[in-house]
């Protein structure tokens, strides 16, 4: 499975976004220079999270996007799945009936277990997605990266946020 670029790219955004102090938004276009990528792209992106209820906007010139909702309330899967949809990550075709030694008229009961094992598969990565939150995601980057590029990223966001 692989993942569209934009799914990397709505969750380093949102990384960014759950940083915001109260009331404050990042243009697409600070959001698309922070992290070296097309700003027409990445508003697609932003779109999607939009239209999923992840992350309010406003115009104008201090106009933007911050998260619709605290850091604690939103999960990877959200925004794995405001990018890529909700659909299974595995469809079953059934080809199984198109096994020559198959009998005239003969019906399986139930679904293979080809897609047995997938769609655990795929419930399974959804289930650690939706344990992961944008706090926990926070907590992390704390950790792992050096407090003075902690320090200098948020100066540079926050003289960039309206």
């Amino acid at each position: 499975m692989i993942l569209k670029s934009q799914v990397e790219w709505a969750l380093h955004c949102c990384a960014i976004l759950s940083g915001l102090p109260e009331g404050r938004y990042l243009s697409t276009k600070a959001l698309a220079e922070l992290h070296g990528l097309p700003k027409e792209y990445l508003s697609k992106a932003l779109q999607g999270l939009s239209q999923a209820g992840l992350v309010d906007t406003t115009l104008g010139p201090s106009g933007g996007y911050r998260l619709a909702k605290p850091p604690e309330q939103v999960t990877f899967l959200d925004i794995v799945e405001a990018v890529e949809g909700k659909t299974r990550t595995f469809v079953c075709n059934n080809i199984r009936a198109n096994n020559p030694c198959v009998p005239e008229n003969y019906c399986y009961s139930g679904s293979c277990a080809v897609a047995r094992i997938m769609w655990a598969a795929d419930e399974a990565w959804r289930d650690k997605l939706r344990s992961v939150t944008l706090s926990d995601l926070g907590r992390m980057l704390v950790q792992e990266t050096p407090p003075a590029l902690w320090k200098d990223t948020f100066d540079w966001v926050l003289d960039r946020a309206g």
